[in-house]
């Protein structure tokens, strides 16, 4: 029963973070793609469809079935946050937040949950 009540937490951060994985993976590409993008057009995008629309991105239709993203990007800095729809196999309404400006990942799935 100790084992269980270690163990359990452990796989259950484990499974949330294979998750959150996939999120991660796509808002990295969004960064890189928004950046492109601002580098082209001298403006930054206001969200992926407009990013999908110029060339700069494609994000799978299973990926988006599962989460919603959201960019927030200016020549401040910036966050791209995905947040997880009904679909997606840990339930909907989980975020997982990106800071633009250094890459790093908080929220689901990750070691500091917002």
């Amino acid at each position: 029963a100790i084992l269980a009540a270690i163990a359990l937490p452990i796989y259950l951060k484990y499974v949330q973070s294979s998750y959150a994985s996939e999120a991660r993976t796509v808002m990295s590409t969004v960064r890189n793609a928004a950046n492109m993008y601002y580098q082209t057009k001298g403006i930054w995008p206001a969200d992926v469809e407009e990013l999908e629309r110029s060339g700069h991105l494609d994000v799978s239709r299973s990926t988006k079935n599962k989460w919603d993203f959201d960019i927030q990007l200016s020549d401040q800095g910036g966050r791209i946050t995905a947040t997880s729809k009904e679909e997606m196999s840990g339930g909907a309404g989980h975020m997982v937040v990106m800071d633009a400006d250094v890459g790093k990942f908080t929220g689901y799935g990750s070691s500091e949950e917002e």
